[in-house]
């Protein structure tokens, strides 16, 4: 082997690795443009503790493992320093097992890798870029839970494409998706996939490149020009975030230095076998901070607004959809390694970035996911796995039946308070043969396009903050497909046009109307003024404003009868006006009229006055005094 230079970190650039203080190993480990003794090169560093031998290859010594072979610290890591190598090429790490086989491993701490199926990772040392998003940024500082958040959920392969089919680079989907997002009024999108991933068919839920942007859309700097047009629009960016479990490729973490080092050694704690995925080994120093350093990357290097987690449940329960597993030291269900890694990655993003939120996909009643640490696992949000769960199964039945199933619509605000809730009608429930949402309902295509439209004005008037999966806001009649391009054309019709522009409609008046966010995490956020009309499928509530004055009327009536002069009891007598009607013919539906809108004294449902209306078929109003 050829003579190799060490690189110039020290035992304490090492040890603080070692020791998991460090919480951004990303900026001593993996390939870094420096000059060495006033040579150019590449620096190179890797966490290969159990590995015989290590050597970086690459187009600067054509991929020859006997070029550079990497120097062994004796706290696990190999470093080298290679003169020449420069920003844009490409490399792998030889990696030599103590059982002598070598495997060629991407970059772990990769900021940028070449374009599937190709797997090696590229220097990537790009200059400073220009940032413009200071306000934004400065400003959510200061957001709390009573702001208005509506999240549009976007696959960005599938989102728009060329019409050729290839992807649109970062740049070209930044315009597209601004304009659609302020004409439609979410405040955020939430990214899938776009850490690097090897397989399309995951949607980037596989990750092999945990501190790169997929180049299926670009470089690295294009991804942060789509997050920094996306700031000075005004809209937030939250990415999906997968810490729970990474693939078996060959070229990534898997076994990467020829023993389990990211993954739990033991099968029955770092085996998914539904998924076919290893678990990370929590209890690790350097993979804790593997994982925290990737949060922050994104946060810091980025200047995404929040990770959505996801599967947390499969993290916090060892026996998560296993037959065979191994109990904590207690004996018990719970992996306590990953509930102190979730608390203290929460803690570390909250302590270095206040402002940046952190979302759990946690579909049990794990208590206090939601809740400060030490005591609870300090995230912001939780997903409302509970309300997708029963309001999808109401939806779905026959109205015939729906009145046995009363309890589904109203269980939710049992305890809606215990945990910071997002409403999420997310990818999850539109794949896999579980239809389109508007396919999910009951009826002819009119019906079905009513029960959508009634469905989503009550997501958008129930407490919690909102997400909404993409072509589920024009009716989408297909189930999602990752491969293909969303049907857009379909909103010259006014089917899924209508539902469109309701959805715009919702996202406008949820934003400026303060009891329909501002209340979302208090008891007094949601009062039922009739929550047991289960033979008419009837639901009547106010949405109030905890802080302040402000209320709105919510009449939900979920069967296709027609109710001329249905009474419901109100807080206040005196004149009301219609501010949403999912019967509108903007959206539409028939455009029923209302005959008498003055509601008069005398008691009903326990309040002192009361109000009749016309209550269309599968449809929602929503009413303020005025």
């Amino acid at each position: 082997m050829a003579m190799s230079l060490p690189s110039e970190l020290s035992y304490l650039d090492f040890w603080s690795l070692a020791s998991g203080e460090n919480v951004r190993p990303d900026r001593l480990l993996g390939a870094h443009v420096v000059e060495q003794g006033g040579v150019p090169g590449t620096r190179f560093a890797v966490w290969a503790p159990n590995a015989r031998m290590v050597s970086v290859i690459g187009d600067f010594n054509g991929w020859n493992p006997f070029e550079h072979g990497m120097h062994r610290h004796e706290l696990g890591f190999w470093h080298v320093f290679v003169p020449g190598a420069a920003h844009g090429q490409q490399y792998k790490f030889a990696v030599t097992s103590h059982a002598g086989h070598t495997v060629h491993k991407s970059d772990p701490v990769g900021k940028f890798m070449e374009l599937r199926p190709n797997t090696a990772s590229v220097i990537w040392a790009p200059e400073a870029f220009a940032w413009s998003d200071d306000a934004w940024l400065s400003a959510r500082q200061g957001a709390g839970y009573d702001r208005p958040i509506s999240v549009y959920e976007v696959h960005l392969a599938s989102w728009s494409r060329r019409e050729d089919g290839w992807y649109l680079n970062y740049r070209e989907i930044a315009t597209r998706l601004a304009d659609y997002v302020c004409e439609m009024g979410f405040t955020h999108v939430e990214l899938m996939g776009v850490s690097e991933h090897p397989f399309d068919g995951s949607w980037g839920y596989q990750v092999t490149g945990y501190y790169a942007p997929t180049s299926r859309h670009g470089t690295p700097d294009d991804f942060k020009w789509m997050i920094n047009h996306l700031h000075e629009r005004g809209i937030g960016v939250y990415v999906d975030w997968v810490p729970g479990h990474f693939p078996t490729d060959e070229s990534g973490l898997a076994l990467w230095d020829g023993s389990a080092l990211y993954e739990y050694a033991d099968p029955r704690r770092g085996f998914h076998p539904d998924w076919n995925t290893y678990v990370f080994d929590y209890g690790r120093n350097e993979v804790v901070t593997f994982l925290i350093g990737s949060a922050l990357n994104w946060i810091e290097d980025y200047h995404i607004d929040g990770l959505r987690v996801d599967a947390v449940a499969s993290m916090i329960y060892l026996d998560f959809s296993r037959t065979e597993w191994l109990p904590n030291i207690y004996g018990g269900r719970e992996n306590l390694e990953a509930i102190a890694f979730m608390k203290r990655l929460n803690d570390t993003v909250h302590s270095l970035h206040p402002g940046a939120v952190m979302i759990a996909e946690e579909s049990t009643a794990f208590p206090g996911v939601t809740s400060p640490t030490p005591q609870g696992l300090g995230f912001d949000y939780k997903w409302a796995m509970g309300w997708m769960n029963d309001t999808l199964a109401y939806f779905e039945k026959n109205p015939l039946y729906r009145r046995y199933d009363h309890g589904k619509m109203t269980f939710f605000n049992v305890y809606r308070t215990t945990e910071h809730f997002m409403l999420a009608i997310s990818h999850d429930e539109v794949v896999h043969l579980k239809k389109s949402m508007v396919s999910k309902m009951p009826g002819d295509w009119y019906q079905q396009r009513a029960g959508l439209r009634a469905f989503l004005a009550l997501q958008w008037a129930t407490p919690g903050k909102k997400l909404l999966f993409q072509g589920q806001e024009f009716a989408q009649s297909t189930e999602w497909e990752y491969n293909v391009g969303l049907p857009w054309y379909v909103t010259e019709h006014i089917e899924h046009r209508g539902v469109q522009v309701l959805v715009r409609d919702l996202n406008r008046l949820y934003c400026a109307q303060r009891a329909l966010h501002a209340g979302d995490h208090h008891e007094a956020g949601q009062e039922w003024l009739s929550a047991n009309d289960a033979e008419a499928s009837v639901f009547t509530f106010l949405r109030r404003d905890p802080q302040g004055s402000d209320w709105l009327l919510v009449v939900a009536s979920l069967t296709p009868v027609y109710r001329e002069g249905y009474m419901i009891g109100v807080p206040e007598s005196g004149r009301y006006r219609v501010v949403l009607d999912t019967d509108a013919a903007e959206y539409g539906g028939f455009g029923t009229r209302q005959t008498d809108l003055e509601a008069r004294e005398g008691q009903w449902h326990g309040q002192p006055a009361h109000l009749r209306l016309n209550l269309a078929p599968n449809s929602v109003l929503w009413l303020v005094k005025e």
